[in-house]
């Protein structure tokens, strides 16, 4: 069983577990060792570049506190409450910061510490559940700068990361890695998948969500958003959204709070057992009422005799297999445009048109 972890976290540390280390500590027989210090010598060329990386980036990363909705901060006898927490950097000049939807889902009051310790107000202005984006403005002036903006279409694994965010709430965390592998797709809370994630190795943990993922060259990649753990804990296998998703997300959702969700108005049934009865293709196992499907005369599963419903195989002739490839295509199509849909009907193969609609709207 697979299990991915959203790697938003809580405001405090409980129990965890950390163990100190002393010059003077012992491992095992004999006497104490000391630690050997490198003062006065040259550090390596590439601790070196390590480190201003981090100094130049770090101050643009902030701590994002989401409260609970109808939560005071405080309970009847004044001890703070659990609250959720994350990663989010700086986006522009006016105050907008980025993080993961998922952090500050529901929220009602969102609060930004600084890297400088200072903390902010913040109210989110645009939420993105199908990309697990959001944007929050904070108020106030004199904001650190923001992140130079990369691109993740010219990435290559192998490739050179850091992460820095507040992994378990500790602040201004940073962790290196390189780019494991791309064009990974993560499902959303949603029953939607984002495309094209970003797999990486650099450790991310709870509280790391929307954090930054940032190349050898102090660039904006990606959005640190979740990991693979059976624990919870990093495991070496975690997700970012490509930055070129948040160009194109972030400007929208600055500007109206939202994006359309490009859509048709069915249920697809689960990719596991269309397989399991040899169907290439996405068996519709629902229509909405009144949808662009139903208009079409898209046809789902008839529960009364258990006849099956259409099976989807193509979108403008370009073959889909899997419900991210059909999202995709109608991404790529818009809101308000009409596609071509093949699909597979009692064994024969029929074309309609459908109308994309906005799940939202």
């Amino acid at each position: 069983m697979r299990n991915f972890w959203i790697v938003g976290g809580v405001a405090a540390l409980v129990g965890a577990g950390l163990y100190l280390w002393s010059p003077g500590a012992t491992i095992g027989p004999g006497a104490p060792r000391g630690i050997e210090t490198r003062q006065g010598t040259a550090i390596a060329a590439v601790e070196a570049e390590t480190i201003a990386l981090f100094r130049k980036s770090a101050p643009s990363v902030v701590h994002v506190f989401a409260q609970p909705p109808e939560q005071s901060p405080f309970t009847d006898d004044g001890e703070q409450q659990s609250q959720r927490s994350g990663s989010g950097f700086i986006w522009d000049g006016a105050g907008h910061v980025v993080t993961n939807e998922h952090v500050v889902r529901g929220a009602e009051l969102v609060r930004i510490r600084l890297a400088g310790g200072e903390l902010r107000q913040g109210r989110v202005v645009g939420r993105a559940a199908q990309v697990d984006l959001a944007v929050i403005k904070i108020e106030g002036r004199d904001l650190p700068a923001a992140l130079p903006v990369g691109s993740s279409g010219i990435l290559a694994v192998g490739q050179f990361v850091m992460a820095i965010g507040n992994p378990f709430g500790l602040d201004q965390t940073m962790t290196t890695g390189v780019v494991s592998a791309l064009k990974r797709r993560l499902a959303t809370d949603g029953g939607r998948e984002i495309a094209d994630m970003i797999q990486t190795d650099a450790a991310i943990n709870p509280g790391n969500s929307g954090g930054p993922l940032i190349d050898g060259a102090g660039q904006l990649i990606g959005v640190a958003t979740a990991i693979y753990s059976p624990s919870g804990a990093s495991a070496g296998i975690g997700f970012a959204v490509p930055v070129d998703t948040v160009k194109r997300v972030v400007p929208i959702l600055i500007e109206s709070g939202r994006i359309p969700t490009p859509a048709i108005g069915v249920g697809i049934a689960p990719e596991g057992a269309a397989m399991r009865l040899g169907i290439d293709g996405l068996v519709v196992a629902s229509v909405v009422p009144g949808s662009p499907a139903q208009r079409a005369g898209i046809r789902g599963l008839d529960r009364a005799n258990g006849a099956l419903g259409d099976i989807i195989v193509s979108v403008e002739s370009k073959s889909v297999r899997r419900l991210a490839e059909l999202t995709e295509a109608l991404e790529n199509a818009g809101v308000g445009k009409t596609v071509a849909i093949g699909i597979i009907r009692d064994g024969r193969s029929l074309t309609l048109r459908v109308r994309v609609g906005d799940a939202q709207g």
